[in-house]
């Protein structure tokens, strides 16, 4: 498998915004060609236009909404139809909430893993067997350190990211005698949009904003690792400490740091 970026078609999905669009201008810039996946057609258009006109490259948009499974399979259908070989995919799509759960309607927590973990997991299988005809690809799903460290209002959140760990961590095992690579990204909070749905009063925000990663950043340093043999990407680094200590002593830590933990 080749270690560069240029000329390899990339599938990002939640690509209208965010840390999807970052990795979309990374791709580009690295030589690569974005192919972006979202539902707002207006935003990737736009998208669309600012790489071809600023980078002078190719970059596709596809609009669909990936929890629509009839919808996605035949989105994937024409993708592979438009471009042929695919050499990469980066499961950026997410979404998250931050409520008690006894708070929490069920149909927030069912749309939560129909985005975070089933449609990661069906787009994981699509290009598995597409990767398999060439013994070649990367699979990159977005995870979070809401994984390994749960906290009070994230315990839906937490554990559909946790179910994506757990996926990824497997896949990676399944896929490696095809030369398949697969990676998990595991991130502290990222200056995005995704607050304005997961934190509409901006309390967590306003109390995390000194320490939350530059989109920009995450997205550089992801496609940095396309198509090498990296089973982690954590960020921060001194979040990934923590997660590694909770691991050893939970109870300390969830003593030490309950103020920290109930932030939200």
């Amino acid at each position: 498998m080749r270690h560069d970026v240029n000329k390899q078609k990339i599938i990002i999905t939640g690509a209208s915004a965010g840390i999807g669009q970052k990795l979309a201008w990374h791709t580009a810039i690295s030589g690569g060609i974005p192919i972006l996946l979202a539902r707002s057609t207006d935003k990737l258009e736009r998208i669309q236009q600012d790489i071809i006109n600023e980078i002078h490259t190719n970059c596709f948009i596809y609009s669909v909404d990936i929890t629509d499974e009839k919808a996605l399979a035949n989105t994937m259908e024409h993708i592979i139809a438009d471009h042929g070989q695919i050499h990469a995919i980066i499961n950026n799509a997410g979404m998250g909430i931050f409520e008690y759960v006894q708070d929490m309607n069920w149909q927030s927590m069912e749309r939560m893993f129909q985005l975070n973990v089933l449609a990661t997991m069906r787009l994981s299988q699509i290009m598995l067997n597409h990767f398999s005809t060439v013994r070649s690809g990367h699979i990159i799903n977005i995870a979070s350190q809401a994984a390994k460290i749960a906290t009070p209002k994230s315990s839906v959140y937490a554990a559909s990211k946790s179910a994506v760990i757990g996926f990824t961590n497997a896949l990676r095992m399944e896929a490696a005698s095809e030369g398949i690579y697969v990676t998990s990204v595991n991130l502290g909070p990222v200056r995005t949009n995704f607050f304005q749905t997961a934190d509409p009063t901006g309390n967590y925000v306003k109390s995390v904003q000194a320490y939350m990663l530059d989109p920009d950043h995450v997205a550089k340093k992801v496609i940095s690792y396309l198509f090498t043999n990296k089973r982690e990407i954590n960020m921060p680094w001194w979040m990934e400490f923590g997660s590694k200590l909770y691991q050893l002593s939970p109870r300390i830590m969830e003593c030490l740091f309950r103020k920290q933990f109930s932030k939200k």
